[in-house]
């Protein structure tokens, strides 16, 4: 895999990898999300934070797809995505570009841990097989877990099965993750292992928006937290900036509710 470029100045300084203006995105009757304005740049790192029901897994969802939308712009990587799910050839682009590791680990589990890591690179970038391994088990290394490399999914623990769904995402060379509450199917004693490797990558430099509810991974690894509530950004800044003095009501009442726990 090609080394990330450990210079933000110079890489923030380029189009923003992700830029929403005006997104809606409606389920029927329910405004998932409201007018949403959002740029990230390169090698940012964003943490989403909200109520469960707020709209950050949606958000994020619709910047590779998963999700269409109604109304607004979206532009990923300087590629546009239609709304109303209208036929875009850069949709097959941007998912090339852009890694997701989901709540559950959704590895193919009659393939074995290598297998699981090289098919993508293999079926869809034309990688030759004797490439994708070596990247494979270097990635593997990477989040600790190579030596379980033989092994089916099934045989791993929930840590180490996001583990490897990470490395699968990696290993496909993105120029942005996302991650939809990757802990969230975890027990307690499994999840630390799945953040440090989240914050290897940070020091790294790979852009990443995070939806989480691991506030202190929040306020560790974050160059800004976004704060979504009912579908709106109601406040976003440095994690100083709203987890020590959040401006808006709605903002220091969810934080009271999940900062005493």
């Amino acid at each position: 895999m090609n080394d990330i470029n450990l210079d933000k100045s110079a890489q923030q300084a380029d189009e923003p990898i992700v830029r929403m203006h005006g997104l809606n995105k409606h389920f029927g009757s329910l405004h998932v999300l409201n007018n949403i304005d959002l740029e990230v740049s390169q090698g940012e790192v964003v943490v989403v934070i909200g109520a469960s029901g707020s709209g950050k897994s949606t958000m994020i969802r619709c910047i590779n797809g998963l999700e269409e939308f109604q109304s607004g712009e979206l532009r990923v990587d300087s590629h546009d995505l239609l709304p109303h799910g209208k036929a875009s050839r850069a949709l097959q682009t941007i998912r090339t570009e852009v890694g997701m590791v989901f709540q559950q680990f959704n590895l193919f589990p009659h393939l074995c841990v290598r297998d699981n890591v090289t098919l993508a690179p293999m079926k869809v970038r034309g990688v030759p097989q004797s490439d994708a391994i070596a990247t494979a088990e270097r990635l593997l290394d990477r989040v600790g877990i190579r030596d379980q490399a033989d092994k089916y999914p099934s045989q791993l623990s929930g840590g180490q099965q996001q583990r490897v769904a990470l490395a699968r995402a990696l290993a496909m060379e993105p120029r942005l993750m996302l991650f939809d509450e990757p802990t969230s199917a975890l027990d307690p004693e499994m999840i630390g292992e799945v953040l440090d490797a989240m914050r290897e990558l940070a020091r790294e430099g790979m852009t990443m928006i995070i939806v989480t509810h691991e506030m202190g991974f929040a306020r560790e690894v974050a160059d800004r937290v976004i704060y979504i509530h009912q579908g709106e950004i109601v406040e976003q800044g440095a994690p100083e900036e709203v987890f020590d003095n959040p401006r808006n009501e709605r903002t220091q009442n969810f934080l009271a509710r999940v900062l005493k726990h």
